[in-house]
């Protein structure tokens, strides 16, 4: 059962598969309780990892059978200890995976087409798939919940790893920035708007394609080969209010008035809607900044950066009086990454790394312009906060790396536990074709016992 703690990470079927798994030819190869694993469930997985470029395994089958079992045995549990998930939340996922779907493929009807099957029924076939997921989810964290880790057991854990096997680290630094961006002139911004109001004109009159016109002029890098097209909610967060009010008033092949958002302007073309589902298309301009803007921004960055060297103002009280980047409200101003303000150097874009060569710990840089991911000028001053030198993993530097580590592995040995108690508990049955698996020996041994 080594592999169960992964489990969670490798989600869904394909659409084609999971709507025709239930086939003549298929069998029931598992069952655990009430839970029935059948030959098409292990099957459609390995298409799953292959369609995802995954390197199968020997026993690819073996394992997982063993992740199915898992699942099965901890959705038996969650049902027995009242662990409840909520409808709204699996329908929230539904739909966040036919959006995925549908972006992948184009459009709804397309989606539809390739999968044999309406949205309705797509969602149907994987309701009780995410489901089981999260009930496993929710009780796995259920057992593990009050699993805690002492400093002696931290440091154990680190004395009984060889010498030799100890990580190397790459140098880490956690950097900090105030962005301004310069606003263009209102001539500059007129004439992006006159762009689009053509381009608007060109596609009603149809003398031109919204999509060849996205391809040829749109300044957003993320849609640009692809028409301009995005899959689209009404209540997600992430997008731009204007963008999202301005979308959801169109009809089908309709297209907006320019309108302006906190990226630039826009105009946006409706494709196909569902609900507050919907695939668009969009043009984005962004005005262009002249060097005249670009050093009034320099100019003023140069005082903040003064008060701040003088002490007469903190960094995080700098950023939150004048920093113009949204993600500077929530950390900040510190960068972040999937270990917090800690950053290797390749996780930085290119101008932040050129200007950090030349920084000391606690200094804050000169005022410099770059391009930000959406293509838009920007002038900022970075903060170097902290930097640590390449070195081989110890407690007294990667304390928290370590310790979470050795929580992990402990939580592992709390489940396996679980697992030892549970198991014979369970009414288990597995077909013979699997009675070879090495993975499935705890398995197996409670399955003979249970079919005497």
């Amino acid at each position: 059962m080594k592999n169960f703690i992964f489990i969670a990470a490798g989600l869904l079927l394909a659409i084609a598969a999971s709507a025709q798994h239930k086939v003549v030819a298929d069998k029931i190869v598992g069952i655990v309780g009430d839970k029935v694993i059948l030959q098409s469930d292990i099957n459609n997985a390995i298409l799953d990892m292959q369609r995802q470029g995954e390197q199968l395994p020997p026993d690819a089958e073996c394992l997982i059978m063993e992740q199915q079992l898992t699942i099965k045995a901890l959705v038996m549990q969650s049902e027995k200890d009242s662990v409840m998930v909520d409808d709204a939340e699996i329908e929230a996922l539904l739909d966040n995976q036919i959006r995925g779907f549908i972006g992948a493929y184009g459009s709804k009807e397309a989606l539809e087409e390739i999968a044999g099957r309406t949205v309705y029924q797509i969602k149907e076939d994987f309701r009780q798939n995410f489901k089981e997921r999260k009930l496993m989810e929710k009780m796995r964290n259920k057992i593990v919940e009050n699993v805690k880790i002492t400093p002696q057991e931290v440091k154990a854990y680190y004395d009984n790893i060889p010498k030799d096997s100890l990580a190397y680290i790459e140098s880490e630094i956690e950097i900090g920035e105030i962005v301004l961006y310069p606003k263009a002139s209102r001539e500059l911004e007129k004439l992006a708007m006159d762009d689009l109001a053509d381009f608007k004109s060109q596609v009603e009159s149809g003398k031109a394609k919204f999509e060849a016109l996205a391809a040829l002029y749109t300044d957003d890098p993320g849609s640009k080969n692809n028409g301009g097209q995005y899959a689209i909610n009404r209540t997600e967060k992430n997008w731009d209010p204007a963008f999202i009010n301005h979308a959801f008033r169109l009809k089908e092949g309709q297209v907006s008035p320019v309108f302006k958002s906190k990226f630039g302007y826009h105009i946006i073309q409706m494709v196909s809607r569902a609900g507050d589902d919907a695939i668009v298309r969009h043009i984005l301009l962004i005005p262009k900044v002249t060097d005249t803007e670009i050093q009034e921004a320099v100019n003023k960055l140069d005082t903040v950066r003064s008060q701040l060297i003088a002490g007469t103002i903190s960094f995080g009280e700098a950023v939150a009086k004048y920093s113009e980047d949204d993600n500077s409200k929530f950390t900040g101003g510190m960068k972040q990454g999937a270990r917090g303000s800690f950053l290797t150097i390749d996780q930085l874009d290119k101008d932040m790394a050129i200007q950090l060569e030349k920084m000391k710990v606690g200094e804050y840089s000169h005022p410099k312009s770059f391009t930000d991911e959406r293509g838009k000028k920007a002038v900022r001053i970075a903060y170097l906060k902290s930097r640590t030198e390449p070195h081989r993993e110890n407690l007294k530097d990667d304390y928290d790396r370590v310790a979470q580590r050795a929580l992990e592995i402990k939580k592992h040995g709390v489940l396996e536990k679980w697992f030892t108690d549970k198991i014979p508990s369970y009414y288990l049955l597995i077909d013979g074709d699997y009675g070879q698996c090495g993975a499935l020996q705890n398995w197996l041994q409670y399955a003979a016992k249970a079919g005497n």
